[in-house]
């Protein structure tokens, strides 16, 4: 095991790891992560390495299980060089012949190649693919070249060279000077200057400080923290080390939600491997500068993402949060001066350092620089990861990265920052996605979220789903928080039910401005956004439920009919077949009938009936 004590060994290992990775002329990179695990990619990955050693290609072939590549759906992912070709959907079944004619022959198997759904092309290379093509990836590409278990893997991309450079010849405040002059922003969603939260923790005349990586990524749709965690946990850690370094900080900490075993189980291994490589601990590099990092695992609460409610939960507290009238960089974890920054802040750090605050702001805008990882996910044909310069319009990622509608519905609007976001029409896909325009047009950054929503989506609907997430994630300690949401729920409820008044809507509206003025934390301050986002951009849709009775969408059952259209109907029997609740009758070859009161509204005969003859009025 090496045991690097100055910058020089790290150089050397380096140098040793890849010209051990020059002896293999061919490798393969396989999809570990949680989407492609989910899809079997465990099995994929065994059965490779045990055909590639059963044909004799041990010595000739590199397989590297790596994270998450952000092509989710297309998963099991591999990709061979020489030639950059990629697979998609392997199965096991595919093994043999996969090392029968790509790698004993170079033959490319057509059936595994990805099919643009825009064009109907298939792509050979990655890099040619549509989805990766139109994006910017700074962060993510990093994952296709490491393997989460082996720190070496991460040494020879340069790794840990940042903090050796760093460490060895930047003194505290230049770090800081780099950050700030690089216009690094949280990307937790807050969006709060990191040089300047730095700035503030070091200026504290305290010894004892913490850093801390917030990985408790709690937004429906939203895995953007997990995947960099689980994928590539050893650039997180040089983030942290860094900071550390910077704020004077011997302590630190990787707080993950419960609900991602793969990121937690891969983060404690790198801290191992760091430690055994003397890459944390004592001393790191002969520089006098001691730091160590655990993982501390979260309960499962969204609350917990708030600054405060995830420190009290640390010191094994109930995960609330507290009024901040003294911020946590003066009095956070056990009350010492702490710095808390989410996964992707922490992990743009070394390229910041390595490569120079200019190299980091000449991308994005000029509020928001560097690029910003979103999970597309909804209405659009590719869903995945997808990273894109700031200033990158929603149009770009919605229509040139997503690929458009996947079902030929029209896109009808995106929503954008999690449960607490807010929802943009198309009126407004040539704004550029940074931190200031989206604040402006009513939403947020967030922590990434990015749901598309076409004409089948009922924006009223839409805000009742995230109130309903919110009050149950509400901690309850504070009244407007605890009662307001509640009570935009309820008349929300009505109104999607046929109950809501006219007078409901300013009513509404006065009740979320203060649910946002008066909350105590960052949950109950943007718990409003959803609402007044669908009122300010949608409220002809209020105004139907509200005045007509109807929802335009056909989603509100309580505002709905299914019937069947005589002229249609071919007497098939599918939808009665399919109907769980016994609710459609009729003869074969005759036009059947939709009894409304054992009706469920379920749908399941719609998507049955192939003459398309059942209607929702």
């Amino acid at each position: 095991m090496p045991n690097i004590k100055q910058a020089g060994d790290l150089e050397t290992l380096r140098q040793k790891i890849q010209k051990a990775h020059k002896k293999f002329p061919k490798t393969i990179t396989i999809c570990g992560g949680t989407g492609c695990q989910a899809s079997k990619a465990g099995e994929v990955i065994e059965k490779i390495r045990e055909v590639i050693l059963k044909q004799g290609f041990g010595k000739d072939v590199y397989i590297r299980s790596t994270g998450c590549h952000g092509f989710c759906e297309q998963g099991p992912i591999m990709v061979f060089e020489p030639g950059n070709i990629l697979y998609c959907h392997v199965t096991t079944e595919d093994i043999q012949e996969i090392v029968d004619k790509t790698i004993r022959h170079g033959e490319v198997i057509e059936r595994l190649l990805y099919t643009d759904p825009v064009s109907g092309k298939k792509n050979v290379k990655e890099k040619d693919i549509p989805f990766y093509l139109a994006q910017d990836r700074q962060l993510l590409n990093y994952n296709r070249l490491v393997d989460p278990g082996n720190i070496n893997d991460y040494i020879a991309i340069g790794g840990y060279m940042a903090l050796a450079k760093t460490l060895g010849s930047i003194k505290p405040a230049a770090v800081i000077d780099e950050i700030n002059a690089s216009g690094l922003r949280g990307r937790g969603g807050g969006g709060f200057p990191t040089g300047r939260k730095w700035t503030e923790c070091r200026e504290e005349p305290i010894d004892e400080k913490y850093v801390i990586c917030n990985a408790d990524e709690g937004d429906p749709g939203a895995y953007m923290d997990r995947c960099l965690l689980e994928g590539n946990p050893h650039l997180v850690i040089e983030g942290l080390l860094i900071g550390a370094w910077a704020v004077g900080a011997r302590r630190g900490y990787i707080y993950v939600r419960k609900e991602y075993p793969l990121a937690v189980k891969h983060a404690k291994f790198a801290i191992e491997q760091a430690r055994k490589y003397g890459l944390l601990g004592e001393n790191i590099f002969g520089s006098g500068f001691s730091f160590d990092l655990e993982v501390a695992r979260g309960g499962g609460a969204f609350v917990c993402g708030e600054s405060t409610a995830l420190m009290a939960s640390v010191e094994g507290k109930v995960g609330e949060p507290r009024p901040k009238d003294i911020h946590t960089v003066k009095e956070g974890l056990w009350n010492k001066p702490t710095v808390l920054n989410n996964v992707e802040t922490w992990a743009n750090v070394p390229s910041i350092m390595l490569n120079g605050a200019s190299w980091f702001a000449v991308k994005g805008t000029p509020g928001s620089k560097g690029t910003k990882i979103f999970a597309l996910t909804g209405q659009v044909k590719n869903t995945g990861l997808v990273e894109v310069a700031m200033g990158t319009t929603l149009n770009n990622i919605v229509f040139d990265i997503g690929g458009g509608s996947k079902n030929g519905k029209a896109i009808k609007a995106v929503q954008t920052g999690g449960p607490s976001g807010g929802c943009l029409p198309t009126s407004l896909f040539q704004l550029p996605v940074d931190f200031d325009s989206l604040s402006t047009a009513g939403s947020m950054m967030g922590s990434g979220g990015m749901v598309v929503m076409d004409e089948g989506t009922c924006m009223v609907d839409v805000a009742k789903y995230f109130l309903n997430f919110l009050q149950d994630e509400s901690c309850g300690k504070c009244v407007p928080c605890r009662l307001g949401v509640e009570r935009m729920l309820e008349i929300i409820t009505d109104i999607t039910e046929g109950r809501g008044t006219a007078e409901q809507i300013s009513l509404l509206e006065d009740l979320a401005e203060t649910v946002g003025e008066t909350s105590l934390c960052g949950l109950g301050k943007t718990a409003p956004n959803p609402v007044l986002s669908t009122l300010r951009y949608f409220q002809e849709e209020y105004l139907a439920h509200i005045n007509e009775k109807h929802c335009p969408a056909g989603v509100c059952k309580a505002l709905i009919q299914y019937a069947i259209a005589a002229e249609k109907c071919n007497g098939c029997g599918s939808c009665k077949r399919a109907c769980p609740h016994g609710a459609i009758t009729g003869q074969k070859k005759q036009v059947h009938i939709i009894d409304l009161e054992g009706c469920q509204k379920c749908g399941i005969c719609i998507g049955e009936c192939k003459p398309g003859a059942i209607m929702v009025n």
